[in-house]
């Protein structure tokens, strides 16, 4: 049976605009290259574990959106990466959800985000969502949508017997209640640093290890994941600490690299490979989906993926 990676979470369409450098509070800067582009953390997420999946692994959303012409591009976008997007519901009290993003010379970005119809996607509409956790062998969440509906979500996908993967974006705390139904957490640097009390800050490859074995010992989840941009990732658990080294390539647009990373990692455990194959696996699709510009546009397919695995040996 093939198997099946669920994700609920949010849908945005993004309006991206290429600037020189960001801008500063109060300041105007002059951009190029406008381009309107399917994202949302979740919906990229599970764009990205149907285009990874490759027909190996089998990705279903659920979500909300408006009544608008912004809804229609997003579940197209989702339908054409394989994604079942029967759980994408309507409502008419809130639009699409949108995100406003700068993107730099360097391919950092600034986002804000207009939640819309992903705000109004409510703890009581989980429950008509057995269906769509069902089976699954994994569970995707991230913060862009009401964090009741997320620890709903949670539970659901645990009482369905998936085990539930979360990216804990965008950062801030989170209760005790939420984090018991988490097996796989997997913040960036800075999240880790929101969830430990600490500073945001850039970390070495040691000290993110601190912060993930501090992680785990706070938030009592099993396994953490820490995802370290171009350095890589560190999986750390009980029993075992795996760092994989990232992969070196020119940066265009770091949109949507975690939410990648995190549909790479979902769709290779979900499909049996070990942990060490899982994180190179999740690594490579993250590094290739910087060297593009965009959210869902830039995840590459599984065949990208591979391609590039083996001509890094």
């Amino acid at each position: 049976m093939t198997p099946v990676v669920a994700v609920l979470g949010s849908l945005n369409m993004d309006f991206v605009v290429s600037v020189d450098t960001l801008p500063a509070p109060g300041q105007t800067v002059l951009g190029a290259n406008f381009q309107m582009l399917p994202g949302g953390k979740g919906a990229n997420q599970a764009c990205a574990c149907g285009r990874l999946g490759g027909g190996k692994v089998r990705a279903r959303m659920a979500g909300r959106v408006g009544y608008d012409l912004f809804a229609d591009h997003l579940k197209a976008s989702l339908s054409a990466a394989g994604v079942d997007v029967a759980a994408v519901h309507a409502t008419r009290s809130h639009p699409t959800g949108v995100a406003l993003i700068w993107v730099d010379r360097q391919g950092q970005n600034s986002i804000v985000v207009a939640s819309g119809a992903n705000h109004v996607f409510a703890a009581a509409d989980v429950n008509g969502l057995r269906a769509t956790f069902s089976g699954a062998s994994y569970a995707l969440f991230q913060l862009e949508t009401p964090l009741e509906t997320v620890e709903a979500g949670l539970a659901l996908a645990r009482s369905e017997g998936a085990r539930t993967i979360l990216d804990p974006a965008p950062a801030g705390p989170l209760p005790q209640r939420l984090l018991q139904l988490v097996d796989i957490l997997t913040p960036n640097e800075s999240e880790a640093c929101v969830l430990l009390g600490r500073p945001a800050a850039r970390l070495t490859v040691e000290e993110a290890r601190q912060a993930g074995i501090a992680l785990r010992r706070q938030s009592g989840v099993g396994t953490v994941v820490m995802k370290l941009g171009e350095q890589g990732c560190i999986w750390l658990d009980a029993s075992r600490e795996v760092y994989a080294p990232g992969f070196s390539v020119k940066a265009v647009d770091t949109t949507a690299a975690g939410d990648t990373f995190n549909a790479g990692l979902a769709v290779a455990l979900a499909e049996g490979m070990d942990v060490v194959h899982a994180l190179r696996f999740a690594n490579a699709a993250a590094a290739l989906s910087v060297t593009q510009l965009g959210a869902q546009a830039s995840i590459p397919p599984r065949a990208d993926v591979e391609r590039f695995l083996e001509q890094r040996g």
